[in-house]
């Protein structure tokens, strides 16, 4: 998928557009923020990301449609059609909380899919390098 550079993470205190979520473990989707963020002059920035902390998990706004192509195992994608969410409440999220680790006032435009998606393979590849070496 292309990604278009246009911002599309709405003014504070609005209701979310229609987007997609992306959502996978906690510790591969923070390797992957790192990834993303390392690599951003390239390949484009990390757009914003929730943190929930009951499920252990994050979750990467990507543009509407994204869903309907996923299929990265050990990840779910789904459409959120703006339901139960706002913009504008940027709260760090407390231990067992859900809340924004990157607010969208404080990133850039959604995460592009395709880099979404490299980063969390090369995430994957290396937690399970990590993990193989203990």
């Amino acid at each position: 998928m292309e990604s278009t550079g246009t911002n599309t993470a709405p003014e504070p205190g609005v209701a979310a557009p229609d987007l997609d979520l992306v959502t996978v473990p906690a510790r591969q989707g923070l390797e992957a923020v790192d990834i993303i963020r390392r690599a951003a002059g390239r390949s484009g920035p990390v757009g914003p990301v929730l943190h929930d902390g009951s499920g252990d998990t994050l979750g990467f706004l990507v543009p509407p449609g994204t869903a309907d192509a996923w299929d990265l195992p050990g990840s779910a994608c789904t459409q959120t059609n703006g339901r139960g969410m706002r913009f504008g409440d940027a709260v760090s999220p407390t231990a067992g909380a859900t809340g924004w680790l990157l607010p969208p006032e404080a990133v850039g435009p959604v995460t592009d899919p395709e880099v979404l998606r490299a980063a969390l393979g090369e995430a994957a590849r290396l937690i399970e390098a990590a993990d193989n070496c203990r």
